[in-house]
């Protein structure tokens, strides 16, 4: 059996702290042994090796994809799997920081072992989970952080654990709805204009050719379609280096121009199709994120506050600041949200029962799995309706060129 050869830093039965060497075959079993002996290990490291020189090509590529394997950035879903694993283990009365140990082992994503890791050690040195996450704003946001300071001060850490590992799997569900419809057309049309492309660049040129021994005059459709064929040869680097600097500068000024992006998310609720279901998107997400953070006993106003950032969108988070003004001066809910002129009435409806009877909570969680459920037969429809009109418009491209192609032979077999 291979084994391997780790420091380590722990306390021991006195509590002091205390540091070594050992080899073990992997980081649990060298845990294992530190427990034996009755040390309680913080931290575990396993000593490197100077590379060695790859002996072929093949040992070459296998160490460049291992590196690139390991430079895995960390997406919410990474995140999503981690509170659910916590939460699983804690509600099973693990404590803490060993559930953090059991998680880390069965990470393959270095840089999350490396967060959990740290987390790790910041809730053994004695800092509260809350400290520990909220050092890593890039990944826990407000919502995360607010509903794991309510669990550990109500003593209801593994519920609130539980409501929020809930609450991001139901968000990335619906995030991943949304990116299904918004893809699917997009792969279609390019693999469009592909297909276009290598006819015009290396189908039609062959009939030109052709063409050019008729010694007659070609239809007009024909000789558009050799025209379009002419600049796509001579200029097609242009068209796809322009193309490429398109993508580039918008999704740059996307990132740093705060305006451009605001200004493209408020012109996005008002496309005629994708509109409603990005509104319908909003929300689902304000009625679950406020139910999930309301029922933790977060004060109302301090939930908007976290609310406002998980819409999605920024019409609807400067809608969630503006009821929370009006609640601070003393409005209602109901009256705050109608306010807006963004929401269905169907939310208002339910929010105001919610308050009157004491169960606002429960309203939220039936509003938002309501507008999940439209967002989702909203997205099969949109697919199903989108499946024909692409075909209809590949059909169109390829057979225009098709048609374009052989309208001169057809002319020239009448005359003969």
């Amino acid at each position: 059996m291979k084994t391997s050869t780790y420091t380590w830093q722990g306390l021991n039965r006195q509590g002091r702290k205390t540091s070594g060497e050992l080899t073990a075959a992997s980081p649990a079993l060298a845990r294992a042994q530190l427990r034996k002996q009755g040390m309680r290990p913080a931290k575990l490291k396993r000593v490197g090796r100077k590379p060695s020189k790859p002996s072929s090509s093949g040992a070459s590529t296998t160490g460049m994809f291992t590196v690139a394997l390991r430079a895995r950035k960390i997406t919410p879903i990474h995140i999503m799997l981690f509170t659910r694993q916590l939460a699983t283990m804690m509600k099973a009365g693990i404590p803490v920081v060993q559930a953090f140990e059991i998680t880390r082992e069965g990470l393959n994503n270095d840089a999350m072992r490396d967060l959990v890791t740290n987390i790790r050690d910041d809730v053994a040195a004695g800092n509260s989970l809350t400290e520990g996450v909220r050092r890593h704003p890039r990944y826990f946001d407000n919502l995360f952080c607010s509903l794991v300071e309510a669990g550990e001060v109500s003593g209801t850490l593994e519920t609130m654990l539980d409501r929020l590992a809930t609450h991001k799997e139901k968000s990335e569900a619906l995030k991943s709805k949304i990116k299904k419809a918004m893809n699917y057309p997009l792969a279609v049309i390019a693999a469009a204009i592909v297909v276009t492309g290598v006819l015009l660049i290396k189908v039609v040129p062959r009939f030109a050719e052709t063409f050019a021994g008729f010694g007659a005059e070609l239809p007009a459709f024909t000789l558009l379609v050799l025209g379009l064929s002419d600049v796509a040869v001579a200029r097609w680097w242009q068209v796809l280096v322009g193309g490429a600097l398109a993508v580039f500068l918008f999704r740059q000024a996307r990132r740093r121009s705060k305006a451009f992006d605001d200004g493209l998310q408020r012109l996005s609720l008002k496309l005629p199709v994708i509109g409603p279901v990005l509104r319908n998107t909003c929300c689902a997400r304000f009625t679950r994120t406020l139910a999930t953070v309301f029922s933790a006993g977060v004060p109302l106003t301090d939930a908007l506050d976290s609310v406002a950032g998980a819409t999605g969108n920024t019409v609807y988070a400067k809608a969630v600041g503006r009821i929370r003004d009006d609640i601070v001066g003393g409005q209602q809910l109901s009256a705050a949200v109608r306010n807006t002129g963004l929401f269905p009435v169907m939310v208002i409806q339910m929010v105001s029962v919610g308050e009157e009877s004491g169960t606002l909570d429960a309203m939220l969680g039936r509003c938002a799995d309501y507008y999940e459920a439209e967002v989702d037969n909203a997205v099969n429809g949109l697919t199903a309706l989108m499946e024909p009109a692409i075909m209809a418009i590949l059909g169109t491209l390829v057979g225009g060129l098709m048609v374009a192609m052989y309208l001169p032979i057809f002319q020239l077999g009448q005359v003969i």
